[in-house]
């Protein structure tokens, strides 16, 4: 694999942009200044054909990083052997820098034979038992790729209730007990820990949504954390109620910034992905907002009385 040769952004602080087909060929051409680009990994399971080998274009300019939607790592049914199967063989194929998944769920059996998939990220109960079988799956990945893997927190739409009697974790306790069980490292997403306040909030939290965040990444341990996304979301209120969703569809609010730098001072200089997946803009849209997060993220890491609020 040739080795990447694009100029990096300066600083000590990598910044990357979600790679998606409307800027597959401007971005090959330009070779815009990142620090590596994340495509959805899924996308290119084929052997062959045209997206894998516009992959390996731009895996010769750009590291990359493979961030999945399908492994439904939570699933009690355990993983699915066809899709590691195609991960195993990009992983191998690409060399990515870091390979992700999400902390979710979305295979279940239907009657004894056929099994169903879910067209979404679907939250797991934070129990001792979905510790276990996300443990469990995480490292059948971790020991199939021979790699350290990484999992998001996710944006959740609702909630599970706990069984009498039984322990309830924390969602940041039961993603720390993930790291420390299974050694995978964290993705956290800020735009997801927001999205969620803001949604608690609309349930009847009486906490302020920044603060809340605030609280959820100081819970975190800095040790297991290996990359941060940023993203845009949006608000729906109509006659099926009221909501806020996680669309990657708008710039980053001013209280996502401010959520972020608070995950730069707790974690320090990890790599940061700008995520924007519907209404996809102009390139140049998605590398200013790189290059924002990088500013915003150098100014975080100064000397306290130096930063911003």
């Amino acid at each position: 694999m040739q080795a990447p040769h694009a100029p990096a952004l300066s600083g000590d602080i990598q910044a990357g942009i979600g790679w998606r087909h409307p800027h597959y060929a401007q971005l090959l051409q330009q070779q815009a200044s990142l620090d590596f680009l994340e495509v959805h990994s899924e996308n290119f399971f084929a052997s062959g054909g045209a997206s894998l080998a516009v992959l390996e274009q731009g895996r010769a300019l750009y590291p990359i990083s493979l961030h999945g939607v399908g492994l439904s790592l939570g699933s009690a049914t355990g993983l699915d052997p066809w899709h590691l199967d195609q991960l195993e063989a990009l992983v191998h194929r690409i060399d990515p820098v870091r390979v992700s998944d999400h902390a979710s769920f979305a295979r279940a059996p239907w009657g004894s034979v056929a099994m169903v998939h879910a067209a979404d990220l679907l939250p797991l109960p934070f129990s001792d038992e979905a510790l276990d079988t996300l443990c469990a799956n995480v490292q059948r990945v971790q020991d199939r790729l021979q790699r350290r893997f990484m999992v998001e927190n996710l944006s959740a739409y609702l909630q599970w209730r706990p069984v009498p009697g039984e322990q309830e974790w924390t969602e940041p306790d039961f993603l720390n007990a993930l790291a420390r069980r299974t050694g995978c490292e964290l993705l956290v997403d800020v735009n997801n820990i927001y999205v969620n306040a803001l949604n608690a909030q609309l349930q009847g939290d009486a906490r302020d949504p920044v603060a809340a965040c605030f609280a959820w990444l100081d819970a975190i341990d800095p040790a297991s954390v290996g990359e941060l996304h940023v993203a845009g979301h949006c608000e729906v209120n109509d006659a099926h109620g009221h909501i806020v969703i996680d669309d990657h569809g708008s710039r980053v609010c001013d209280a996502v910034w401010a959520v972020y730098r608070h995950a730069i001072r707790r974690f320090g200089a990890v790599p940061t992905l700008m995520e924007w997946d519907t209404d996809v803009p102009a390139l140049e849209v998605l590398l200013g907002e790189a290059d924002l997060a990088r500013q915003m993220a150098q100014a975080a890491l100064q000397p306290a009385e130096a930063c911003d609020a």
